[in-house]
């Protein structure tokens, strides 16, 4: 969809609520996360047993990262990935808030002096975030969904923006398979807007194919 499009669609829309969403819609979406989840915990299951001895071996810290993020309606939870940078990451924080080069509340820089030599892989191949399968089988988390926020980062939502904590965050979206590191903040929210009116059972397995696609092809990530 042409950016201009996209911005006349979702500025003059609302996202649709999870009520005016059918039933059937939901109840296969939670089947489809289900046994995504399983499969792929039991498939990728030996790569994650490697990645976490990789982590241990290459830098001090614990394998898993657990920190809080927003879900749906507001409710927070936490969320699990692998450790992909230094110990003291959060203290560092501060010292290169001057460096960020997203707009928005939202924090990041290309080149972060905190990332590990095993985090620079993990990011780009999006192994760091396979830990998620769990949150996903918890509940707190859905294959295809807005990637969680931060609770300091949605504070400083517009109304707009807010409209992505109806549905309940997930793995990938549609910032995710359309080239996430170079769209701006602003843009990223009115993608997510714009996924929360276009869903439906074939757009959430597109989007899961399409990121399989990303991932190996190599396209648009890193």
């Amino acid at each position: 969809m042409q950016k201009s499009q996209r911005n006349s669609r979702v500025t003059q829309g609302t996202a649709v609520a999870e009520y005016e969403k059918k039933l059937g819609y939901f109840i296969i979406k939670r089947i489809i996360d289900i046994i995504g989840a399983l499969c792929g915990i039991v498939l990728i299951g030996p790569v994650m047993i490697i990645v976490g001895i990789w982590i241990k071996l290459d830098s001090k810290g614990p394998v898993f990262f657990a920190q809080i993020r927003v879900g749906k309606d507001g409710t927070q939870f936490k969320m699990y990935k692998f450790r992909s940078m230094c110990s003291n990451a959060e203290g560092l924080l501060g010292k290169l808030q001057g460096e960020n080069e997203m707009s928005g509340p939202m924090f990041k820089i290309k080149e972060d002096p905190r990332i590990t030599k095993v985090g620079k892989f993990v990011r780009k191949t999006s192994i760091d975030e396979l830990p998620q399968l769990f949150n996903i089988l918890r509940g707190d988390m859905s294959l295809v969904g807005p990637r969680p926020s931060l609770p300091k980062e949605v504070v400083q939502f517009t109304s707009f923006q807010r409209q992505r904590l109806i549905a309940k965050p997930g793995l990938t979206c549609y910032w995710q398979v359309r080239g996430r590191n170079d769209i701006c903040f602003e843009e990223w929210m009115e993608m997510d807007v714009e996924y929360l009116i276009d869903r439906n059972t074939l757009v959430d397995i597109g989007l899961i194919f399409k990121t399989v696609g990303v991932l190996f092809g190599d396209e648009k990530a890193s």
